[in-house]
């Protein structure tokens, strides 16, 4: 049951992965007019993928510095789900599943 839920998670945070990264693809594409977000249903699209990335993009983009038009903010928050957040399921999983929580802490 625990696994299952911590499966879930996991899936939902590698789909958030995917959304950051649509998203700031679609953003490339609509700077440089290679779609047209004047399209109802590109326009939906865009907003809701800006929608459910933002809140987590808003927090680093206020801590980095301004690389002028150039925003590493949805990489960093790439790095930090799959580096930081992805491990941590895991660990969590083992330590659960095992009884092992020293493994949460390493």
């Amino acid at each position: 049951m625990i696994g299952d839920l911590l499966a879930l998670l996991a899936w939902i945070v590698h789909a958030y992965v995917w959304a950051i990264i649509l998203a700031a693809l679609f953003s490339m594409l609509a700077a440089f007019n290679v779609i047209d977000t004047r399209n109802r249903f590109v326009w939906a699209i865009g907003d809701f993928l800006y929608r459910i990335t933002e809140p987590v993009l808003r927090p680093i983009r206020s801590v980095l510095p301004s690389f002028g038009s150039i925003d590493i903010s949805p990489w960093i928050a790439v790095l930090i789900l799959q580096f930081l957040v992805g491990p941590l399921i895991l660990h969590l999983e083992v330590a659960l599943r095992y009884g092992n929580w020293g493994q949460v802490l390493l």
